[in-house]
């Protein structure tokens, strides 16, 4: 198994794009938030933009021959004084002749330059330039002044009063014309930009929180982190908080059958040293180790073996508080020699189920799990009782599990889905591997059946998740059998009946 679990582990790498998947599948509602916050703040950017016009201007640079060269070098001096020409175009020499020719009084020199953008083609005499504004009759007004007054400017700048500087001729061939349709804002452009940012942004997101989410989702994930098998996938069950025993549900829920295949799994984890005496331990509080040792001990009960439940948590007990148990007087008590272990055993339900509680709190749990005293009732017990499950505290907040498991046939690592992180269960496994326990493997807790990491989703339903129109038609025909002849419901193999009330319950360790 171990061997497998390393080869999963080997194989995480081939899971990238299935995790992005699986990303998207369970934050779907990141990305269409994203996608929608990005649809509209590009229709409000869209309908709050001011519509921009555009004007274009299209000269054609000269220099005419008159023997002192050749047509060619006239070319290649026009075509090389095109590029200057791009930058007068944009010059503040340019913006205060256009300001003075127009009288436009709402702009300074420097909207002025910006509104105009200037290019030339390559290897041509052809200069071009494209005036922006919200005003369609300012844009063309303002393409017409850069007409009149780039010729005169280039003049003043070219000849600089020299007769010998060549005579450079800038010619308007096409404009000052004006698109009467407004360049900006383009609705179609805009939505499907925000569309795809939105959706890029989502779909980022959604995968940067998977990534970023360091707590096991998965059997596959676990069984790889642990090189350990998963014995057990308990389901999430909203009605586990009000009742945590599966006594107290149905015979054939989803929940109960997860606790039967554990208790297989956990037969024949190794047949050459088969498991008598179990600790049931987790990396932290609130992961269920307390409700899964009770259950699980309920599931060994209901295969007709004598099975006895230790509640060994001495630092926060909750054992015999689901069980609806006296708690008082147990475990400590024996082990301090005050009473004998026949005197605080407690029988559960009709089956072969002990329990044996935590007693009084002590102030030194570490010393007396660790005791000779404990290893020594340990082995009376397991010469009793087919089967021993001991409820232990978390692992990394006291040393008492691991001192526990030392005593044990192996332990087992609840792991809560969604909550407990990779770094825990790392650090919890060492505190086993530090003192030599046996890990025999993981049990992940808490389970979704919906959503993308539900599990045990593979089409073979429970006879319970029958359509329920099919009950009420069953019930109505036993209503219509005479007195006396309706069918009897078979008993559990494991009932409550017999044993005291169970009070509110607590909250789950």
């Amino acid at each position: 198994m171990r061997q497998a679990a390393g080869d999963e582990a080997a194989r995480t790498g081939d899971h990238d794009l299935k995790t992005y998947f699986r990303a998207v599948r369970k934050y779907w509602w990141i990305v269409v938030l994203a996608t929608l916050i990005g649809l509209g703040l590009s229709i409000a950017a869209t309908f709050r933009a001011q519509p921009e016009y555009e004007s274009t201007i299209t000269w054609f640079v000269s220099t005419p021959t008159d023997g002192t060269g050749t047509a060619l070098q006239a070319d290649q001096y026009a075509q090389r004084r095109v590029n200057s020409y791009v930058g007068v175009l944009g010059s503040e020499a340019l913006a205060d002749r256009v300001l003075s020719s127009t009288g436009i009084t709402d702009m300074t020199r420097a909207q002025v330059q910006r509104s105009i953008a200037a290019s030339a083609d390559l290897n041509t005499v052809l200069l071009s330039a494209t005036v922006t504004d919200t005003s369609d009759t300012r844009s063309l007004q303002i393409a017409g002044a850069v007409a009149a007054q780039l010729g005169a400017l280039v003049d003043d700048l070219d000849n600089s009063g020299s007769a010998d500087a060549p005579n450079v001729q800038l010619n308007v061939i096409s404009g000052p014309t004006l698109n009467p349709t407004p360049v900006s804002p383009r609705p179609t452009l805009n939505i499907g930009l925000g569309l795809l940012v939105g959706l890029a942004a989502g779909l980022a997101l959604a995968i940067l929180r998977q990534v970023l989410d360091t707590t096991v989702r998965s059997p596959q994930v676990l069984r790889a982190l642990t090189k350990a098998p998963v014995l057990g996938v308990i389901s999430f069950d909203r009605g586990a908080r009000k009742s945590p025993l599966i006594s107290d549900s149905s015979a054939r829920s989803l929940r109960a059958e997860s606790f039967r295949q554990l208790r297989t799994n956990l037969q024949f984890v190794d047949v050459q040293q088969p498991v008598r005496v179990l600790v049931v331990t987790s990396s932290l509080a609130g992961e269920g180790k307390s409700s899964t040792a009770v259950n699980l001990a309920m599931t060994f009960s209901d295969s007709g073996q004598r099975v006895l439940l230790i509640e060994a948590d001495l630092r926060r007990p909750r054992v015999a508080d689901y069980m609806g148990l006296e708690r008082s007087v147990g475990l400590t008590n024996v082990l301090l020699g005050q009473v004998s272990i026949d005197d605080v055993l407690q029988p559960w339900g009709r089956g072969g189920l002990t329990v044996l509680p935590s007693g009084t709190i002590p102030p030194n749990p570490s010393e007396l799990l660790g005791s000779p005293s404990m290893a020594e009732l340990l082995d009376s017990l397991a010469a009793t009782f087919d089967m021993i499950v001991i409820d232990t505290p978390p692992l990394l907040p006291v040393t008492d599990a691991a001192v526990a498991a030392t005593r044990s046939d192996g332990a087992v690592l609840v792991v809560r889905h969604g909550k407990t992180s990779r770094n825990d269960i790392a650090t919890a496994l060492r505190s086993l591997d530090a003192v030599g326990a046996r890990f025999l493997g993981t049990i992940l807790t808490m389970a979704p059946t919906r959503g993308a990491d539900r599990y045990g989703s593979s089409g073979y339903g429970y006879y319970e998740d029958k359509p329920r129109r099919r009950d009420r038609a069953a019930g109505a025909a036993v209503a219509e059998l005479p007195p006396g002849d309706e069918p009897q419901a078979p008993q559990a193999p494991s009932t409550a009946t017999g044993r005291r009330d169970v009070p509110a319950p607590v909250p789950e360790s």
